[in-house]
């Protein structure tokens, strides 16, 4: 091997390097909005209650999908595309019913009588899930591009870049998930 593929090989995509900026940003603000809630948590007028339990059930979905994303990257790299369509298939449809689960939760959070304008911890809930859920929706459209480009008849290339930048950002958002409803759940 020349010393111009060994350095090529130790440099990252430009895409992945772009993906992991955007992630570290996105920790961030969520680790801003996590900061904001202990602190107002500390306020006399702090309600705490039990989050819905369909949010637990959304986390076993995105814990599945975040498997089924995984398994489709590894077909696609086998060049099993059958597998791999009926994979990437499963994680959008995954994704969506993750963030219809968000949905069901924001709807039973308004039957408790916790609506968005209501006590500042039920706003927080609304803040932080609903970001949340808004990223998983540009996981979900990344996805539907990925399960495009499966199913169009002339493929181009076969490189694996852009699934791999599509499901570390799936892991990422189910890593985050997990840690917003643990910390949701404890700091109540």
């Amino acid at each position: 091997m020349d010393t111009m593929t060994l350095e090529q090989r130790k440099k990252i995509h430009p895409h992945k390097y772009s993906l992991w900026i955007a992630m570290g940003s996105i920790t961030m603000m969520f680790i801003g909005f996590t900061s904001a809630y202990i602190v107002k948590r500390s306020q006399a007028n702090w309600l705490a209650f039990e989050l819905p339990h369909i949010f637990w059930l959304s986390t076993a979905i995105i814990l599945t999908s975040s498997l089924t994303v995984h398994l489709a990257l590894k077909q696609f790299k086998e060049r099993n595309m059958q597998r791999y369509k009926q994979l990437i298939t499963l994680t959008a449809i995954l994704g969506v019913a993750f963030a219809v689960c968000q949905w069901i939760g924001f709807s039973q959070m308004k039957n408790m009588g916790l609506p968005l304008n209501g006590p500042v911890s039920a706003s927080f809930i609304y803040v932080i899930v609903g970001v949340h859920m808004l990223h998983v929706l540009g996981g979900v459209v990344a996805l539907l591009i990925m399960f495009g480009r499966a199913y169009r008849t002339r493929v181009r290339t076969y490189s694996p870049v852009p699934i791999e930048v599509a499901a570390t950002y799936w892991h990422f958002v189910d890593v985050l998930w997990i840690y917003l409803l643990i910390f949701l759940s404890i700091a109540r």
